[in-house]
């Protein structure tokens, strides 16, 4: 995208500098401040739904990979395919069963770790 670019960058720096070179020709006057000032702020307004936008898109392509590579793995839970339409409950929900599953699978992994160290001695 051409507003995330260094040329963008550049541009913004420019235009700040120009506005700074005119100020002793308008005197520093109010409508001189006035005009940085709007500038900045309808710019910094527009720049907040463009970012949320491209943030909104790259949340949804990300989440259609994972979507494909649920479907892809075999043993893989196709319920959580599209996780982001459940209800906040429904996630806690989820969440709860993964960290149960960490905890099996540390204690599980502990218990190898000791059975294999013991085996070596």
């Amino acid at each position: 995208m051409m507003l995330g670019s260094a040329w963008a960058f550049a541009a913004a720096v420019l235009a700040i500098l120009v506005w700074i070179l005119t100020g002793p020709t308008f005197h520093f006057s109010d409508t001189w401040q006035l005009i940085i000032n709007t500038t900045t702020t309808i710019i910094t307004f527009l720049m907040v739904f463009l970012i949320q936008n491209t943030q909104n898109r790259d949340a949804k392509a990300v989440h259609l990979k994972l979507d494909e590579m649920i479907r892809a793995l075999k043993g893989a839970r196709n319920q959580l395919v599209d996780l982001e339409d459940l209800s906040d409950e429904e996630l806690k929900k989820l969440e709860e069963q993964f960290q149960r599953l960490r905890k099996k699978a540390e204690h599980n992994g502990t218990r190898s770790r000791n059975a294999g160290s013991a085996k070596s001695r």
